[in-house]
């Protein structure tokens, strides 16, 4: 569920008026729900407590410090992919010692950063890499813990772009090549396989798929455990789907009966590293009309938000409810199926400024008549939104605003021109003379 909801025809973020935030704050504007947060982040709390969870939450989701910080207060882990994710988390006032650090490609130096700040687990992804950790834990003087990641090769259901648990991903290893690697860190004093990890794709709405990884990577732990790892850790990963066009996210408590019995079998206390599931339906994404166009036999909605700001309908052909924050008089606020022609309504392409072809938020969604300036929601844009977006075409990226009831902060001011070029006029670049020699 999410605490964004119309009145009087009139969209509320919480006790907020969405209009209201879009006038002080400008668009685009990434807007989030702290009580949306802290109800999903609660709803997985409950539905798997029986294993006394550590939830790390996935700062690639939406990594904002103040969301970080509401995550920290709450006692909440985190699941960090680069040196730069544990940095924001530890300016947070986060615990690294509640820190998983996952990825495939970790730098030698982002390694050792994450062994100075004592770490939870380093995810291993690879043989190379748990060479190159035993090395850095070697010149530090001190053995590293870490978790082997394995794919137990089932098919998520996903769209192939976050399809991660199958054998042939770029992530993780399969299950006897786990086994062969643990086989040889058993003579290597500088690692100790504390952990086993699991991550089979993301927006996944079909709960029986991680029974069936669960399963097999429980036998994996329990492998390793009769072979003399202390393994006290099951990393069951995230992924759960979320509701992005009607109610297809299932609820925490069907992927909990799905592995807490196999959690159960191997003593281990149970580790989850959801990020989409708490953050993804507590933010949306406004954005102001700009211009209609007809164009053939297509109606163009060309408004202030782009492709630089959210990735997903472009990356993944996502799918995002999308309405009016003011709804005209004689339409729902709001429909029940975003996707069913609605008397009054025509089919629109929600496009950006951008120039590609592939910007746009939607194509022909039926939508109603819109005046230049009408604010728009795009709904679910919490997850991966802002993480992903870029400084393309030269766009500075959006402000970012976060409400508690009828209180509101903005919580990452708006970009400048002047951030753009920040970082070249800092060594110069604007003063560099090049002279080519003649052929």
């Amino acid at each position: 569920m999410d605490f964004f909801t119309y009145r009087d025809r009139e969209l509320y973020c919480e006790d907020v008026p969405v209009a209201r935030l879009a006038a002080e704050f400008g668009t685009p504007l990434w807007i989030y729900s702290a009580r949306t947060i802290l109800h999903h982040y609660q709803q997985l709390r409950s539905a798997f407590a029986e294993a006394d969870p550590l939830v790390c939450y996935s700062v690639k989701a939406n990594g904002n410090l103040a969301i970080l910080r509401l995550m920290t207060e709450r006692g909440a882990g985190f699941d960090v992919v680069s040196g730069g994710e544990l940095y924001r988390v530890l300016v947070a006032g986060g615990d690294p010692q509640r820190t998983v650090f996952a990825g495939v490609g970790k730098t030698p130096e982002e390694i050792r950063y994450a062994l100075e700040k004592d770490v939870l687990l380093l995810e291993v992804e690879s043989e190379e890499e748990a060479e190159e950790i035993a090395r850095q834990a070697e010149l530090l003087g001190s053995p590293a813990r870490i978790a082997l990641r394995v794919n137990p090769d089932v098919d998520p259901r996903t769209h192939r772009y976050i399809t991660t648990g199958k054998k042939e991903t770029k992530f993780g290893m399969d299950l006897e090549r786990a086994a062969a690697l643990a086989d040889r860190l058993q003579r290597v004093a500088a690692v100790r396989i504390e952990g086993v990890h699991m991550h089979i794709g993301s927006q996944i709405t079909e709960p029986k798929v991680y029974g069936t990884a669960a399963e097999r990577v429980a036998d994996f732990a329990l492998r390793l455990k009769d072979a003399g790892h202390p393994i006290a850790w099951f990393n069951t990963g995230g992924g759960f789907g979320i509701h992005y066009r009607g109610r297809e996210g299932r609820p925490a408590k069907e992927f909990a009966e799905q592995i807490l019995p196999h959690v159960a079998r191997t003593g281990c206390r149970l580790l989850l590293e959801p990020g989409r599931y708490i953050v993804g339906n507590a933010g949306i994404l406004v954005s102001r009309v700009l211009y209609r166009k007809v164009a053939g036999d297509r109606r163009f909605l060309i408004q202030d938000a782009a492709m630089n700001d959210l990735m997903r309908p472009a990356l993944y052909q996502a799918f995002h409810r999308i309405w009016p924050v003011t709804v005209p008089e004689g339409l729902p606020a709001p429909p029940d199926d975003y996707e069913q022609a609605i008397p009054g309504t025509e089919p629109w392409d929600v496009v950006g400024p951008v120039c590609e072809s592939g910007d746009f938020f939607a194509l022909e969604r039926p939508l109603p008549q819109l005046e230049n300036g009408a604010l728009l929601a795009v709904f679910s844009a919490g997850a991966y939104g802002m993480s992903m977006s870029s400084n393309y075409n030269a766009r500075p990226r959006a402000a970012e605003v976060l409400v508690a009831g009828s209180r509101y902060w903005l919580v990452r001011r708006r970009e400048t021109y002047e951030d753009l070029v920040g970082p070249e006029l800092a060594v110069g670049a604007r003063d560099v003379d090049v002279r080519l020699e003649p052929h």
